[in-house]
């Protein structure tokens, strides 16, 4: 984390990042939701690991309006960080970057499944000053940023302040944990636990996932071991401006400069204590 007060972003530039999602929402991925070709989906690191136009064409045209916007800026995305994988270093590093997820629960949107967000991110120099957590469905949003609380905001409406669970016991816990990241013998490990809270489940979607954390309807997200800033820079700040806490379950704080570990967000610091405190053996990881 650098030293001093975290920098501002302005708003002409937090304007266009929220334009920039709502235009793209409604020009590239609503419009193929549901009626993608076949040729139009295909497959990355592994089958469940898919891209499809929607992906593709929302974020040339994010990436267009801020490069248009913003030009000092890096501006880069997951599909950009997949054609050229040294822009994933430069996401940690950059004195500025707009990071953009334009289809976050891309399995989700291929199958016809309406449980997917999209999220963009601004870094200073690895660190998340401002995140966006865009549903296109509702065309509604959580907003962070590091002088204010998170917001939500139901499209031209006011935005409203969100709050974290106060919830603490252990029993009536919900939360996420994306078990499918994890290698096989660490999975048994960890689903050891999860008979003790309320509910453990996993959306497939970071996006949405967050959200639910920053509006205080789960009490926890425990992500996978390799945290994409696309994934987890927005809605680390937004828990925590929430007033929840975000870290790696280490304890270090979160940078998209780390490129292994597991992000651990809670509605409290109680919850965090509780949840790294049961999985601290994931710090190894």
């Amino acid at each position: 984390m650098p030293d001093g007060p975290a920098p501002v972003l302005a708003p002409e530039h937090r304007d266009a990042l929220t334009r920039a999602l709502r235009q793209a929402g409604r020009d590239e991925v609503l419009p193929r939701f549901r009626m993608l070709a076949a040729h139009e989906v295909s497959t990355k690191s592994g089958p469940a690991d898919l891209v499809t136009l929607a992906d593709t064409r929302a974020e040339a045209h994010i990436t267009a309006a801020m490069q248009a916007a913003w030009p000092e800026a890096l501006v880069a995305g997951e599909e950009a960080v997949a054609a050229d994988p040294a822009l994933r270093d430069r996401m940690g590093t950059a004195e500025w970057a707009v990071i953009i997820d334009p289809v976050d629960g891309t399995w989700n949107y291929a199958k016809g499944l309406a449980l997917f967000g999209m999220i963009a991110a601004v870094l200073h120099r690895g660190v998340p000053v401002h995140g966006l957590l865009y549903d296109p469905i509702l065309d509604d949003w959580v907003s962070a940023d590091t002088t204010g609380p998170a917001t939500i905001t139901m499209g031209d409406g006011a935005p409203a302040v969100l709050s974290t669970s106060a919830e603490t016991r252990v029993g009536r816990m919900n939360g996420y944990v994306t078990l499918g990241l994890f290698p096989r013998p660490m999975k048994e490990r960890i689903v050891q636990s999860f008979p003790d809270y309320a509910r453990v489940t996993s959306l497939r979607c970071a996006c949405h996932e967050y959200r639910m954390v920053a509006q205080g309807h789960a009490e926890f997200a425990l992500s996978g071991p390799k945290p994409h800033p696309w994934d987890h820079a927005a809605g680390v700040l937004a828990v925590e401006r929430a007033g929840g806490v975000a870290r790696m379950i280490d304890g270090r704080p979160y940078s998209a400069g780390i490129t292994d570990g597991v992000v651990l967000a809670a509605a409290s610091q109680a919850v965090w204590d509780e949840i790294a405190g049961r999985y601290d053996y994931l710090a190894d990881i």
